[in-house]
């Protein structure tokens, strides 16, 4: 798809927009010439070519206003932390189902209604049961995070059924590489374990390291959801798995990200295996590789960036904003 001519003067209404893929998101859109409105919980930092509103995710209301002439809607505000929905399910609740439901009401009752692309996870449908994964198997989560999420794909699925919304799902696998204006060093299990090594620090991977992961570069992520946006009529209703189609253990994945690191920066970043912390989730015991082809056929997306260019983009990205922020504190 051709974003720059298919987003050119569009609408497009963005939530969570403060997020990691939110912000990696708003930076394309600004690039392809849409109107883009972000959409937080709390003020944010003006943008060119953006505007803003705030207000409460799970307020029909508050959506009514934010949908006023959208063309297409990326709903990436969540709770992503299973061990906090574990600990306050009621929170995750209004966090991750409620907003989904605001959201539907005035596309319910609207004349025009936007098309909805809804950021999910994997982790939904439980401990994989095949390798790649496609996403047809049965549904079984094991986490109230997951449940949640599952259930917030249902009501877009159901109201896309009756056609009372327009909408798809992208369950989307371990998401890694730099946000704009930030090192983003807090998302995702990659990013932490590289900003680890360039502090110096012993990368620790629990247990044997064999649980498995399919990582996809922020840009690629970013790519989906503009094809998405743009693909309403083959994807109505729904549900993607997206992935690079390569698993990697997270031994080897910390392995090769001590061996980025070391190659950079000339020195050495240990690895090594420790015993898995009480109250850890099933969940991360995960093997997990994802099959993107229902996605790619809809589309023709693909992923782009392979793990090795992307673990070196992110190392150069985290040691910029490394050295600006060194330079902000040298005296004048």
């Amino acid at each position: 798809m051709n974003a720059s001519g298919w987003y050119g003067g569009k609408t497009v209404v963005v939530s969570g927009a403060s997020g990691y893929i939110a912000a990696s998101l708003v930076e394309r859109l600004a690039g392809v010439a849409a109107k883009v409105v972000r959409l937080s919980r709390r003020t944010l930092p003006p943008l060119d070519g953006c505007s803003d509103m705030t207000g409460d995710y799970a307020d029909p209301e508050f959506w009514r206003r934010a949908l006023l002439g959208a063309d297409v809607v990326f709903h990436l505000a969540a709770q992503t932390s299973f061990y906090k929905a574990a600990s306050d399910p009621d929170a995750d609740f209004q966090a991750n189902v409620l907003p989904m439901r605001a959201l539907l009401e005035p596309c319910r009752r609207a004349a025009r209604r936007p098309f909805i692309v809804f950021a999910g996870s994997v982790t939904q449908a439980g401990l994989p049961r095949r390798m790649p994964s496609d996403g047809s198997e049965q549904d079984e989560p094991i986490t109230v995070y997951d449940l949640h999420k599952l259930l917030a794909e249902k009501l877009l699925e159901g109201y896309a059924r009756q056609g009372l919304a327009r909408g798809a799902t992208l369950r989307l696998s371990n998401v890694y590489g730099p946000g704009p204006g930030s090192s983003s060093s807090d998302r995702g299990i990659l990013n932490a374990m590289l900003a680890r090594a360039l502090r110096g620090e012993r990368l620790s991977v629990y247990g044997t390291g064999e649980a498995v992961r399919d990582y996809l570069y922020i840009d690629d992520i970013s790519a989906a959801f503009l094809a998405a946006g743009g693909g309403a009529d083959a994807l109505n209703g729904r549900r993607f798995v997206l992935g690079s189609g390569r698993g990697v253990s997270l031994l080897e994945s910390f392995r090769l990200a001590a061996a980025r690191v070391e190659a950079a920066t000339g020195a050495r970043v240990e690895v090594a295996c420790v015993p898995e912390p009480p109250g850890l989730s099933p969940i991360e015991s995960r093997k997990f590789t994802a099959d993107a082809s229902a996605f790619r056929a809809a589309t023709g997306w693909s992923a782009k960036i392979p793990l090795e260019e992307g673990l070196d983009l992110t190392i150069a990205a985290l040691r910029a904003a490394a050295g600006r922020a060194a330079a902000g504190r040298r005296p004048g």
